[in-house]
C-alpha cells in the first residue's frame, strides 16, 4: 500500500490544530470565563456545560448522517465541510467568549445559545475531519502517523494556550478583552490552517457506495461490537479527562498556588507529545493499539491518585501527578483515532458498505457525552466545595478542586480500562479483515453486498467471523 506523503500527514495535523483553536480554548477556559468573567455561578455553569455538550453530542450524529449522504466528485466526501464550515465555526468561538452585559437571565441565555451554536458548527467540521483519516489510508502504521500528527496539531495549540494565555488569567486583569482579542486572532490563523488541510489531505480509499442510506448506516452500526466497546470506554475516559482539564487551572492557581507552573506544564506536554508521536508507530507495532491504550490509561490513573492524595504544600509531587495524568492522556489520544478508523473497516466487512461519517459520529457522540459529564462533574465539585471567584479558597473548596482533578479522573479511567479489556478487534484481527475486504473487491463480491454476520452475543470467533456468504471464515486472533 502506498505510503502517505509527509505533506499530507502535516496537512492533516494542521486541521486538528485549527479545530482546537475553538475546542481546546473552550475546554481549558470556558468554565473560568463563565465563573470569573461572565459572573455565572459554578453550579449554573456546570448545568450549562452538561446540557449544551449533550446537545452537541446529538449534533455529531446529525453531522454524521449529513456527511454520509454527501459526496462531491471534485472535492470528495469530507473536505467540502471543512472548506465551508470553518469560518462560521471560528466566528462562533468569538461570540462564545464575548458575552455582553444582559443581566443574569440574559447572560445565561446568551451563553446557552452561543455555546450550542458553536457545538453544532464544530460537529459539521470535526466529524468530516475525523472521518477523513480513514479515507486517506488503511495501513495501521500510516494511521498511527495521522494520529500522531493530529495529536501534535492539537497539543501545539494547547501548549500555546497554556504558555501564553493561562498566565493572564489572574485577579484584576481585563479578561474580557483578552479573550476577545485571542479568539479574533484565531479566526485568521484557523482559516489558514483549515485550508492547508483541504489542499493537502486527499481521500484515497476505495468507496463502493458514495451516498449511504439511513438503513445502511444503521446496519453498519448495529453489528459493530468493537465500535460500541470503544465508544463506551472512551465515554468514561473522556469524562475523567474533561474533569481534569476543566479544573487544571484552578488546581495550579488555587490549590498549589503556582499559576506560573501552567506554562511549564504546557511546555512539558509539548515535548512529551513529540516524543510519543515519534515512538507511537513502533509501540503500536510491538504491543498493539489495544495494549497501548490500556497501559497509557493506567498512567492516568496513577497521576489522578497522586493529585488527589498530595497535600497542597507538596507542590512538585502534585505537579508530577499532573504530568503523569497527561502523559497517559496524550498516548491514548494518539492511538484512539487509529482504533476508531479500524472499526470503519470492521463495519464495511460486516455489511459491504463503508460509512466513515456515521461511525465517527457515534464515536464522537459518546466522547462528547463524556466531555459533558466530565465538565459538569468538575463544576459541581467546585460548587459543592464552595468555590468563590476572586477569593482565597477554603479547605473545602481546595478539596473539591482536588477531587475533580484527581479522584474523578482516576475512578472513571479505571472503568474505561475495564471496558477496553473486552475489546476484540486486535491489530492482527484487523489485518485479516482488511485482506478479506480486498479479496472481495478484487472478485467483485462487494458489488452484490453481504448479509449480516452471526450474533455478537457469542464468543470472539463467532462475533468476528461474519460477513455473509462472500466472506471467508477468519481465524480468531488475540493480541
Amino acid at each position: 500500500m502506498k505510503k502517505l506523503s509527509k505533506l499530507s500527514i502535516v496537512g492533516y495535523g494542521a486541521g486538528d490544530a485549527a479545530n482546537n483553536l475553538a475546542f481546546t480554548t473552550a475546554t481549558m477556559f470556558l468554565l473560568v470565563y463563565y465563573t470569573d468573567v461572565a459572573g455565572i455561578s459554578a453550579a449554573a455553569a456546570g448545568t450549562l456545560l452538561l446540557t449544551v455538550r449533550i446537545f452537541d453530542a446529538f449534533a455529531d450524529v446529525f453531522a454524521g448522517r449529513v456527511v454520509d449522504r454527501t459526496f462531491s466528485k471534485r472535492f470528495g466526501k469530507f473536505r467540502p465541510f471543512i472548506m465551508f464550515g470553518s469560518i462560521p465555526l471560528l466566528l462562533l468561538s468569538v461570540a462564545t467568549f464575548s458575552i455582553p452585559e444582559l443581566g443574569e437571565s440574559g447572560t445565561l441565555l446568551y451563553a446557552y445559545v452561543t455555546y450550542a451554536a458553536l457545538g453544532l458548527a464544530y460537529s459539521l467540521v470535526n466529524i468530516p475531519y475525523g472521518s477523513l483519516a480513514g479515507a486517506m489510508t488503511q495501513d495501521p502504521g500510516e494511521r498511527a502517523k495521522l494520529g500522531s500528527a493530529r495529536m501534535i496539531g492539537a497539543l501545539l495549540v494547547g501548549s500555546a494556550l497554556g504558555i501564553f494565555v493561562a498566565p493572564l488569567i489572574k485577579p484584576g486583569a481585563d479578561l474580557q478583552a483578552t479573550f476577545t482579542n485571542i479568539t479574533l486572532a484565531f479566526v485568521v490563523i484557523g482559516a489558514a490552517l483549515y485550508f492547508f488541510t483541504v489542499l493537502t489531505a486527499k481521500e484515497r480509499v476505495h468507496r463502493a457506495v458514495p451516498n449511504v442510506t439511513f438503513k445502511q448506516s444503521m446496519d453498519t452500526l448495529k453489528g459493530n461490537k468493537p465500535l460500541l466497546m470503544l465508544c463506551l470506554s472512551s465515554f468514561f475516559f473522556l469524562s475523567g479527562y474533561l474533569a481534569l482539564t476543566s479544573v487544571q487551572l484552578f488546581y495550579l492557581r488555587d490549590v498549589l498556588g503556582r499559576l506560573d507552573l501552567y506554562p511549564v506544564l504546557s511546555i512539558t506536554q509539548l515535548v512529551l507529545t513529540f516524543v510519543l508521536a515519534g515512538f507511537m508507530p513502533r509501540l503500536v507495532r510491538n504491543f498493539g493499539k489495544k495494549r497501548v491504550y490500556i497501559y497509557s490509561s493506567l498512567l492516568t490513573v496513577i497521576g489522578g491518585i497522586t493529585i488527589f492524595l498530595t497535600p497542597a504544600s507538596q507542590v512538585w509531587i502534585g505537579f508530577t501527578g499532573l504530568v503523569l495524568s497527561l502523559v497517559g492522556v496524550l498516548a491514548v489520544n494518539i492511538v484512539v483515532w487509529a482504533l476508531e478508523a479500524d472499526t470503519v473497516e470492521y463495519g464495511e466487512w460486516k455489511t459491504g458498505v463503508r460509512t466513515e461519517g456515521i461511525t465517527y459520529a457515534l464515536f464522537s457522540f459518546t466522547r462528547k457525552t463524556g466531555q459533558a459529564v466530565g465538565g459538569a462533574l468538575a463544576a459541581y465539585a467546585l460548587a459543592l466545595g464552595g468555590y468563590k471567584s476572586g477569593a482565597a479558597q477554603t479547605a473545602e473548596a481546595v478539596f473539591g478542586i482536588q477531587f475533580a482533578a484527581g479522584a474523578i479522573p482516576a475512578v472513571l479511567t479505571l472503568v474505561a480500562v475495564a471496558v477496553m479489556t473486552k475489546y476484540k478487534l486486535t491489530d492482527a484481527r484487523h489485518a485479516e479483515i482488511l485482506a478479506d475486504i480486498r479479496a472481495r473487491r478484487e472478485s467483485g463480491a462487494n458489488a452484490a453486498g453481504h448479509t449480516e454476520g452471526s450474533d455478537d452475543s457469542t464468543e470472539d470467533t463467532s462475533d468476528d467471523a461474519a460477513g455473509g456468504p462472500a466472506a471467508k471464515p477468519l481465524t480468531s486472533t488475540t493480541n
